[in-house]
């Protein structure tokens, strides 16, 4: 369970070491775990080839990702391609562990409990009452609590059918536990840590959200009230980056060289990584793009100017203009549901097909912009109209045109980006320093 007990000390910041890393023994060890999450069920020996690393190193590593709940034996041996004993391959360890996601939007917080490979085993929904930062923050690490005592209460060891995912789009702060596998399905799962991700300027290393105007917060200490809430460790980061790191671990853009992820939603932000690396910037106010103009834009921006990417293409604007076109169950700006712009268009309202269909080419143009300036390999796109509709998706390939229109995809999570964000901080600092994010078991 969660506990309420006072944080324990500061927990370390973990980044992806170089080459000339000193510590190779944590180098090693995050090799090891991407390449059995990539490859698992996988034989040591087959590591070893892999990686580079000799057999002894990989099996010493093996050892103590074992110790640590990371990985087991798988339950099928693997006969060699001769004769001698068969090879036990390793898996990833689905049972024991997880990770805590909070994403705080604009009208909601999404909290959900993750496994080792990215897949959502509980989510949960909270709308805000209030955007005080230090109630939402308290309601998450209550909602956590509530998510692992439920996931506990209903993983039995004999259980061999999954669950299936049950959202009720009408009631969105009661969502069920999703995605359940056999193999994740016994009692006691423990929590490695809690991963927050927002929108707006979240500074990583601080663990603070700096800035998010449409919240009203400014300099909230995220990751010191969670931390005393939870007795967790809390790790801190933008969506957009969060959702670059998710791509890269557990979905598509997996083997990438470089990855450009556009988020539009109420916040419109992105995110560029290479090499395995997310660019942050001083204080990691990379990504940044409310105000980048946009060609056709008309929309009046709260900095004097008009056609701001944010103001242009936010879920607020959708919304108002939806409401000014008379698509039923729109109520305006404020405190409206944008899925209800998707449900209209699927009946057939051509009003909400056009807005829908408008904001996906100025979506691709938004990508066009930014892919001619950092020239991703891979461009992965999170926006509700392309997500669910594939003329959205059509139109958005259309507007970006040429050979760029074949890197573009969107997000690999779509039923539930929010809950992948928040909880992929969290694995993506386990998969970088598996041996410091999960202390060994005695």
């Amino acid at each position: 369970m969660l506990r309420t007990a006072a944080p324990p000390s500061p927990y370390p910041h973990s980044s992806l070491p170089r080459a000339a890393d000193p510590d190779r023994r944590r180098t090693s060890a995050s090799v090891v775990l991407r390449s059995v999450l990539e490859h698992g069920p996988v034989a040591r020996s087959t590591i070893a080839r892999l990686t580079g690393l000799s057999p002894a190193s990989v099996t010493d590593h093996c050892a103590r990702l074992t110790r640590r709940g990371l990985i087991r034996e798988s339950a099928v041996p693997r006969r060699s391609g001769g004769v001698g004993r068969p090879h036990v391959p390793v898996d990833l360890d689905a049972t024991r562990l997880v990770v805590g996601g909070v994403h705080v939007a604009v009208p909601y917080t999404t909290v959900a409990l993750l496994d080792l490979r990215g897949r959502v085993l509980a989510e949960r929904r909270l709308p805000h009452g209030t955007t005080e930062p230090s109630r939402v923050l308290a309601r998450a690490a209550d909602g956590l609590t509530a998510l692992l005592d439920r996931l506990s209460d209903s993983r039995t060891p004999d259980s061999r059918t999954p669950d299936a995912r049950t959202p009720d789009a009408r009631t969105p702060d009661a969502r069920t536990p999703a995605s359940r596998t056999p193999d994740a399905r016994v009692p006691g799962p423990r929590v490695l840590g809690v991963g927050f991700a927002a929108g707006g300027w979240v500074d990583r290393e601080a663990g603070a959200v700096v800035e998010h105007p449409l919240l009203g917060w400014r300099e909230v200490a995220v990751r010191d009230a969670l931390a005393a809430r939870t007795g967790l460790p809390v790790h801190v980061d933008g969506h957009a980056r969060a959702l670059v790191n998710a791509e890269r671990l557990f979905g598509r853009a997996r083997g990438s060289g470089s990855v450009l992820h556009l988020f539009v939603g109420n916040v419109v932000d992105s995110a560029f990584a290479t090499h395995d690396e997310v660019h942050h910037g001083p204080r990691s106010q990379a990504g940044s793009i409310a105000h980048l103009p946009l060609a056709g834009g008309t929309e009046p921006c709260a900095c004097g100017r008009s056609g701001c990417l944010q103001a242009e293409l936010s879920e607020r604007t959708l919304c108002r203009r939806a409401y000014e076109a008379g698509v039923p169950g729109i109520r305006g700006a404020d405190g409206a549901d944008p899925m209800r712009l998707v449900e209209a268009a699927a009946a057939g309202r051509p009003a909400a097909v056009r807005l829908l269909l408008e904001r996906a080419r100025m979506v691709g143009r938004a990508v066009s912009l930014l892919a001619d300036v950092l020239n991703p390999e891979r461009v992965v796109v999170t926006e509700m109209g392309v997500v669910h509709r594939e003329d959205c998706l059509a139109a958005l390939l259309a507007e970006v045109g040429g050979q760029r229109a074949a890197t573009v995809a969107p997000t690999s999570f779509p039923e539930s980006v929010l809950a992948v964000a928040g909880g992929s901080v969290a694995l993506d600092v386990l998969y970088r320093d598996p041996l410091g994010a999960s202390p060994e078991r005695n």
